[in-house]
């Protein structure tokens, strides 16, 4: 599963990297290594830049869909966080009921520095229902963000759980399909075969049914009357389950590497955190770029 936290991780791993890099370069005060490090920090700050402004542009851009008529493919979506049916989750850590939870146990080390000891997130489907119908969200590869955390600490362990719960405001962006079941594929020969079999299980109720002669066994022809009710049964059940849901919505990671987002945050506030940290590293880039010329030119420290 992808890091929920994947962009606001690397913005900080990035910061994190210049920082290093220039301390490197001034412990050192070789030229040809400040050239080499500045050089390094326009390339690291272009990829952070393309990133996010990547992502302002398809946050920003992408119009919102209802969930019943939106088209196939890359949509995005609002609404409100609910339970899949039959599934109610709990929290690693706090047994909170949730939609979806991630978690991390770290232990300080004899440095006083915190290794992560264990980690893991839900892999449950969830809701993202609006005023038309109800989406499944698969958080298989998504990037999910939630402004719900708890940290806490217990002796040498310290604990942190993210959760995204059910009434929460929800924003995703991803790979739309629906499943409609109304003109779905049902295989009539498996599930009569296998109607067939679970009778032959009851051999007696077999036999009340079909042993129209009363001879103790189920000849041709009364079998295949056998065949001809357990078609008929099947039919039935088909179109049963075609008139209790005419479609499913479920949004999954897209399989062409397109952003992939859910979070209970406002979308805009997502968008203009992404169009600032584009600039940050914008204004990285032409610093470095403007530090080479300047040891390019053979000044000096």
């Amino acid at each position: 599963m992808t890091s929920p936290f994947r962009e606001s991780y690397l913005n900080a791993l990035t910061s994190g990297a210049h920082v290093l890099l220039l301390l490197v370069a001034f412990q050192i005060g070789n030229r040809n290594v400040w050239l080499g490090v500045l050089g390094a920090v326009a390339l690291i700050s272009f990829f952070a830049w393309r990133g996010n402004f990547r992502r302002h542009r398809l946050i920003g851009d992408t119009p919102t869909s209802r969930v019943a008529s939106a088209a196939q493919g890359y949509v995005e979506l609002q609404g409100t966080a609910e339970y899949a049916p039959g599934s109610q989750p709990r929290s690693k850590l706090t047994a909170l009921p949730c939609i979806w939870y991630r978690y991390v146990v770290e232990r300080k080390g004899s440095d006083d520095k915190w290794e992560r000891m264990d980690a893991g997130a839900s892999g449950d489907t969830f809701l993202l229902r609006d005023e038309s119908g109800d989406c499944v969200i698969d958080p298989d590869g998504a990037e999910i963000h939630t402004r719900h955390r708890d940290r806490w600490t217990r002796g040498d362990y310290r604990y942190t759980e993210w959760v995204l719960l059910p009434g929460d405001p929800l924003y995703a962006i991803g790979d739309f399909s629906t499943l409609n079941t109304a003109t779905a594929p049902l295989s009539q020969s498996r599930d009569v075969g296998a109607l067939l079999a679970e009778w032959k299980q009851d051999r007696p109720r077999l036999l009340e049914r079909f042993d129209l002669n009363l001879d103790g066994e189920i000849d041709l022809r009364e079998w295949s009357l056998a065949r001809a009710e357990a078609r008929r049964q099947v039919l039935r059940q088909h179109d049963q389950i075609r008139q209790l849901t005419s479609a499913i919505h479920i949004m999954r990671a897209p399989k062409d590497g397109r952003l992939y987002l859910v979070a209970n945050l406002d979308p805009d506030k997502l968008s203009r955190r992404h169009r600032i940290w584009g600039l940050v590293h914008l204004s990285i880039i032409l610093a470095a770029s403007t530090g080479m010329a300047y040891f390019w030119s053979g000044a000096v420290i």
